[in-house]
């Protein structure tokens, strides 16, 4: 844990990563997993009625999934190790060694798939005629090797909300078939499926003229490719939702809405599935009448499943809160076997970048500001997205937050609120971090020094630590 903080004082290191993430998501789920499948459906189809206006409409819907997933999907998935990278090593650093060789397939895999991706769409001139079956294949190739990327990255995906046996076996293979994995693989698959199809819509109508029937054509074929992956996407998430630990469904309420909606958690719920009916609504009219459909009712699946698939995503990375990964790291990058140690002595001592290394009656500011970034920047900022000063401010009435009132809602915080992590320091730095935030209540801003202090990092535990306290590394075996 030899690391500085990384911290966005007004976006927020977790937005961070949810904005990438997330867009890296959608992208490769639309374009790459669930697009080139219905990208080879199109050609295979135009090749089977020997219709060269399905091959041309396959090629041009395919340029636009080439396109989108080799620029944005590529740099937002090295965005992803990046933004973690920098936001959270600790567990960056124990998922490669759990994952070491398979995020090195993965890696391997995806170099493949862009030489695929590649190859297939350069060649598709070249490859045409008596050759479209060799055209074909590649494009199959292509679809395995997309969904092998998804399949190998859904396997730690699931580590993180449930390790399974790994946490007391620590073998390779129970890190890889958690209980999650297989659900949650089958959820992802149909919906890049649908979302395929949700996209393959909008360019169906564009790149096909009104003037000839195979709009029509197009329409209905797209239609149908939807709404025969609807039922086994539905039947995927009530599997996933199954397998979910009870104690992470409880998140859900606050996962869909934050803090400020959870009451409207039923509301949500009902405004998605209203979009997935939509979405189910629109492919029907477009088996039924579709040339008639006007070109706003097809972007409405688009931006439907853009929005299900976010909050998904949304839902997923908070229902493993107070953790980072279930019941070994949480979320604030201390693993919960140091807690004992860390509770004890505190996380100043073992902090290798801090600006202070134990509270002292003359530096409790300062020593709070650091304890903040340590232990609450990971998912707070003071005045930014998930603000602090804002939350003290909502959550007194008639007066402000005392700090021996703050300093027991701080040592008690996870009994409140059960998605927060414990707080992971000693008695002295809660009071340090306490008065750090009652000075955020003054109208007048703490001093500069204590406000704006180098950034901080959580210290070489093992290092420091007395030999019987140190934690077990963490093993890939």
């Amino acid at each position: 844990m030899d690391f500085p903080i990384y911290h966005l004082a007004f976006f927020g290191d977790r937005s961070l990563i949810a904005v990438i993430g997330a867009l890296h998501v959608i992208i490769n789920h639309m374009f790459a997993v669930g697009g080139i499948p219905l990208v080879v459906a199109l050609e295979w189809w135009g090749w089977r009625t020997r219709d060269s206006h399905w091959d041309d409409l396959a090629r041009r819907i395919m340029f636009t999934f080439f396109v989108v997933a080799t620029t944005v999907g590529a740099l937002t998935g090295v965005g992803i190790w990046l933004s973690v990278a920098l936001i959270n090593p600790e567990a960056m650093g124990s998922l490669l060694r759990v994952f070491f060789w398979a995020w090195f397939t993965e890696w391997l895999v995806f170099v493949t798939e862009v030489a695929l991706i590649l190859w297939y769409y350069l060649s598709w001139k070249s490859l045409a005629g008596e050759r479209k079956r060799s055209h074909i294949s590649i494009g199959l190739t292509l679809c395995v090797f997309s969904w092998i990327t998804m399949a190998l990255i859904v396997a730690i995906l699931g580590f993180m909300m449930n390790p399974g046996t790994w946490i007391t076996d620590h073998r390779f293979l129970s890190a890889v078939f958690n209980d999650i994995y297989i659900p949650q693989l089958a959820f992802r698959t149909t919906l890049a499926m649908v979302m395929s199809g949700c996209a393959g819509l909008f360019l169906s109508w564009m790149f096909t003229s009104a003037e000839t029937p195979m709009r029509s054509k197009a329409i209905r074929f797209v239609s149908t490719w939807i709404l025969c992956w609807l039922p086994f996407c539905a039947i995927a998430l009530a599997w996933y939702y199954h397998v979910v630990p009870p104690e992470m469904v409880k998140n859900l309420p606050v996962a869909l809405g934050t803090q400020a909606f959870e009451a409207n958690a039923q509301i949500i719920l009902g405004a998605l599935a209203a979009l997935a009916g939509l979405v189910v609504l629109i492919a029907l009219l477009g088996i039924s009448i579709p040339g008639s459909l006007p070109r706003v009712a097809l972007l409405i699946p688009i931006l439907a499943a853009i929005i299900i698939a976010g909050a998904f995503e949304r839902s997923r990375e908070f229902l493993r809160k107070p953790y980072i990964i279930y019941q070994y790291m949480y979320a604030n990058r201390f693993r919960v076997d140091d807690y004992p140690l860390l509770t004890h002595e505190g996380i100043l001592p073992y902090s290798t970048y801090a600006a202070v290394r134990q509270v002292t009656p003359d530096n409790q500011l300062l020593a709070g500001s650091e304890v903040f970034r340590l232990a609450c920047a990971t998912c707070h900022t003071v005045d930014g997205v998930n603000g602090i000063r804002a939350k003290l401010s909502a959550l007194y009435l008639n007066a402000p937050w005392q700090v021996d009132a703050i300093k027991g809602y701080i040592e008690h915080l996870h009994d409140v609120k059960a998605y927060m992590p414990p707080f992971p320091g000693n008695e002295a730095e809660a009071g340090a971090l306490a008065r750090y935030l009652v000075s955020l209540q003054s109208a007048v801003p703490p001093a500069t020094a204590d406000l704006q202090a180098p950034a901080s990092g959580a210290g070489a535990l093992a290092k420091r630590a007395p030999a019987a306290a140190t934690p077990p590394a963490i093993t890939g075996r």
